[in-house]
């Protein structure tokens, strides 16, 4: 077999292997156009143009979703994947927020190196979650970096910061450094970028899920004793973890500073975080995809409750969690695996008896 048809061979099977997502991400592309042929009654110029719209909102709710999702992933690599609670994720989040934008709106930098002071600071954060990572476990870790967070939260409200910051009013008027970014004016254009961001990050975490760096998390979540009487050091592997959730996490904050007129300080309290938790919790926790459909599931929630019911939302959004909890005990997507892994069970019981094969025993309980 020649080199280039190992290739084509090779690129065959991610095709079929990624059709799902590349579905999803085509459905994504076109849904503005399909609300603008449908529901405005317009056409592609519509959208293109960035005119007002039902198909420019719906981008912009959109473009809330992935920035949450992005969000959310992040957390899911630390809680569902690694096992560390952290109650102060929401400091990678804003730190990627108010870096990106006074580095863009105090210093004048141009986007690209605004990016790599991002990432400078995004893993400078995930070094002083980790000079703790040797001391403290479980509930403890989750204390301290809510300290850490708390700290960080208090000082960007600080007065001495207010000619950066903002203060407590918040951080306002960046402008968009390049067209692509401009979320105002090419709302279509940004809506691609954060398309392509969210999908490239989620690919990129199930590579490394998958690869032995992610069965070595795994084992650190399960039974971090016996992955250290292995012979491997877990101390690296959860800096790597915390690391990578960090620089992902603030991304989503720095599409949220070009996104929104506004970055608050809430962005960095402990309820952002609830945030996070509760979206993996409603997609499923340690099932990656679970944040993605769980984003969704938060932000449309939280929009048309509070549309339809003003006031009352809050107590009907509590209700959808606790029935979420009750009758998805694993998120959406993680009972949908474990059901399905029973469907499929049963579908061939059936064709065994009906086909004359051997019947398949049933799964054993667990």
């Amino acid at each position: 077999m020649t080199a280039l048809a190992r290739t084509e061979s090779g690129l065959g099977v991610w095709f079929r292997r990624r059709r799902g997502l590349l579905g999803v991400i085509a459905a994504l592309v076109l849904f503005p156009f399909v609300i603008s042929f449908v529901v405005d009654g317009a056409g592609i110029a519509a959208v293109l143009n960035n005119d007002q719209g039902n198909a420019r909102f719906l981008q912009g709710l959109a473009i809330e979703v992935f920035i949450l999702a992005l969000y959310a992933i992040s957390y899911d690599l630390i809680l569902g994947v690694t096992g560390l609670l952290s109650f102060g994720h929401a400091m990678f989040f804003a730190v990627g927020a108010y870096s990106f934008g006074i580095a863009l709106k105090e210093f004048e930098l141009a986007w690209p190196l605004a990016l790599l002071v991002v990432l400078v600071a995004a893993l400078l954060q995930a070094g002083l979650f980790a000079l703790v990572l040797p001391r403290v476990k479980g509930i403890t870790f989750a204390l301290v970096t809510l300290g850490f967070a708390s700290v960080f939260w208090i000082v960007i409200q600080s007065s001495d910061l207010a000619d950066y910051a903002g203060a407590e009013i918040g951080l306002q008027g960046v402008r968009p450094p390049v067209w692509f970014l401009d979320t105002t004016n090419e709302r279509f254009a940004f809506y691609l970028v954060t398309i392509a961001i969210l999908f490239g990050v989620y690919v990129a975490y199930t590579r490394i899920i998958d690869s032995p760096v992610g069965k070595v998390l795994h084992a650190t979540r399960e039974n971090e004793d016996r992955a250290l009487m292995l012979g491997y050091n877990t101390f690296w592997f959860k800096f790597l973890a915390l690391g990578i959730a960090s620089i992902t996490a603030a991304l989503a904050g720095s599409l949220y500073a070009m996104h929104q007129p506004i970055v608050t300080p809430s962005v960095a309290g402990l309820g952002f975080t609830v945030t996070a938790l509760l979206i993996i919790l409603i997609g499923g926790v340690g099932t990656i995809s679970g944040a993605i459909i769980g984003a969704a599931v938060f932000r449309l929630l939280q929009y048309y409750l509070e549309k339809w019911f003003g006031g009352t939302s809050d107590l009907l959004i509590g209700i959808a969690y606790i029935a979420i909890v009750l009758y998805l005990p694993f998120g959406i997507v993680g009972t949908w695996r474990a059901r399905s892994l029973r469907i499929k069970a049963g579908r061939d019981r059936l064709l065994g008896v009906f086909g004359g094969g051997q019947e398949t025993p049933p799964p054993a309980e667990e």
